[in-house]
């Protein structure tokens, strides 16, 4: 098929090709401005990703940080706890008729007061007393004569506290009726 085409055809075709092209070149610097603004959306949201990562790996640690202290915080909560609940059994039994106390005096003067006898002479050898030192009872002379002494107390119910296991003999007293 033969076609001819005339001047004014060929005018129209023109314009219609000039306005497609223009449209064309409009359409593509939209897709073009479209796909920066994405890209740069794209990096900014990268970044921020990026950011809460390391914000999220630094709250970690020290999370676990925090973990570890609060465990070791409770075991020692609970090692006190059961402290606490032994030395209130213990307070609330109060003293026996016949329970003994050793009181360590140091040239006379109490010094500190311990359950049992082997604890305050294991207590003067942190003091510098030799650890195998014989121990002898108590004889006449005053307490301030001893670098250390221990004086044994044993609980008496019917006067409601300690007297002294060994009471020293009465000297008398010259003239004395």
């Amino acid at each position: 098929m033969i076609r001819i085409v005339t001047g004014a055809r060929l005018a129209r075709l023109e314009d219609a090709a000039r306005t497609a092209s223009e449209q064309a070149r409009q359409t593509s610097g939209a897709a073009n401005e479209a796909f920066g603004q994405h890209v740069r959306e794209l990096f900014a949201v990268t970044d921020r990703a990026e950011r809460a990562e390391a914000t999220t790996t630094e709250v970690g640690v020290l999370l676990s940080g925090a973990l570890a202290e609060l465990s070791d915080a409770q075991q020692e909560l609970l090692r006190k706890d059961i402290e606490i609940r032994r030395l209130r059994e213990e307070l609330s039994g109060g003293p026996r008729e016949g329970e003994t106390l050793t009181v360590l005096l140091h040239y006379g003067e109490p010094h500190t007061i311990y359950a049992s006898r082997e604890d305050a002479y294991a207590d003067t050898a942190t003091h510098g007393a030799a650890p195998d030192a014989v121990w002898v009872p108590s004889d006449e002379r005053p307490a301030a004569a001893f670098t250390w002494r221990c004086e044994a107390f044993i609980y008496n119910a019917a006067s409601n506290g300690f007297r002294r296991a060994y009471m020293p003999a009465p000297k008398p007293i010259e003239e004395a009726a």
